[in-house]
């Protein structure tokens, strides 16, 4: 913290970044007001930023009640913004942390020094290390993984890739490039149907760089396939293919602690009834319920901590993450994918695994805070 900042207030002020471009701009909104109605206000000043669905930085208002799914309805930053269509800016200096507030026709408004952000986007342009870029350029400290960490965490082929060369066992799957399903989709095709033949049907077919189970489709057979790849690519036109894993779904979370990262107790996602797989509206719309601690034996307990902590080390993330498991009937673990901005809605898993560990919701938030605070910007 500055001392310039120092002098005008003995808190630490937290901007709260929320929204952005992505298909999961509501669930990032949800979980910044889970997220601001549990900072403590007497350690912290907070400032909430919203980034509208078409990428203003905006002021918004500090009513978590408002950030809530209410009634089936997914909330928006442009719900939550005064009428002037103002903006937002960082500063580029790496010196300073002055943040500006612009209006056409007016005189820019000093906003005041931010010590830290706490960015809850989720998807491309948050999630993904962009935003995370911006931060390192700003020299403002921020909350959760770096640059790369968040790119590679984004990118599910790029993460098995870096998981396979770390010795993590990750399950088949086939890469559909943008290119290739422009200019020879029949091949693109040909290479699914041989994933198919090998391992069997139903086959998901998913985003690449997407998350809280946007534009996935279960394909039981060729018939469905094409229809699914155009879902995909309704999200990121790079799709990934992946084959169906038999067994329980195990997540857990991680944690960075000044020792190292720790591994949470673990949690399992049963089926959900009515739902062929976890899905968008089973997870927020109709809060599916997780297992938590998942029923595992001690020694299956510690695989999936083991694998998660190696997992998080494998993509040198920091501060926080959270890693999804397949346990197969044969007992073996399966990684599916480390998620570097897990939700942080009331249903989220994240916290629910870390609640049960000993961290309430508040300890977990003012613990990723200070980790924040802790660590400097730039190369590490």
């Amino acid at each position: 913290m500055s001392s310039q900042h120092s002098s005008q207030s003995p808190k630490p002020r937290v901007a709260v970044v929320f929204g952005g471009r992505s298909s999961e701009h509501a669930i990032s909104v949800v979980t910044a007001g889970a997220v601001l109605r549990s900072i403590d206000r007497e350690r912290y000043e907070v400032l909430p930023v919203g980034i509208t669905a078409d990428g203003r930085w905006a002021l918004t208002v500090d009513d978590p009640d408002r950030m809530a799914i209410t009634d089936r309805r997914l909330p928006a930053v442009a719900h939550l913004t005064d009428s002037e269509p103002g903006s937002v800016l960082l500063p580029m200096d790496a010196g300073g942390r002055e943040v500006i507030y612009t209006e056409p026709g007016a005189v820019p408004k000093a906003l005041g020094e931010v010590d830290v952000v706490f960015p809850v986007l989720h998807g491309p342009y948050g999630e993904d290390g962009t935003l995370q870029g911006l931060l390192e350029l700003s020299g403002v400290p921020y909350v959760g993984c770096g640059v790369l960490s968040s790119a590679v965490g984004m990118d599910k082929e790029y993460m098995k890739r870096v998981f396979t060369s770390f010795g993590l066992p990750v399950g088949p799957y086939e890469v559909l490039r943008p290119a290739e399903l422009r200019r020879d989709p029949e091949a693109a095709r040909e290479r699914v149907l041989g994933l198919a033949e090998r391992y069997g049907w139903p086959l998901f077919v998913k985003p690449a760089r997407a998350g809280s189970s946007m534009g996935i489709s279960k394909v039981e057979g060729p018939g469905d396939l094409d229809a699914a790849i155009e879902e995909a690519q309704r999200h990121d036109p790079k799709v990934i293919v992946e084959t169906l894993l038999r067994g329980r779904e195990i997540e857990c979370g991680v944690l960075e602690f000044a020792d190292g990262p720790r591994a949470s107790a673990p949690a399992e996602i049963p089926p959900v009834s009515g739902y062929d797989f976890y899905d968008f509206e089973a997870k927020y719309i109709d809060s599916a319920e997780g297992i938590v601690p998942a029923p595992l034996s001690e020694e299956e307990t510690a695989r999936v901590q083991e694998l998660a902590v190696r997992a998080f080390d494998a993509l040198s993330c920091e501060g926080l993450a959270r890693a999804d498991f397949f346990l197969q009937e044969d007992g073996s673990l399966v990684i599916n994918e480390v998620n570097t901005m897990p939700g942080f809605t009331p249903i989220s898993m994240f916290p629910r695994m870390w609640e049960q560990s000993g961290l309430s919701y508040e300890q977990l938030v003012d613990h990723l805070l200070t980790t924040a605070l802790d660590r400097a910007a730039g190369l590490r």
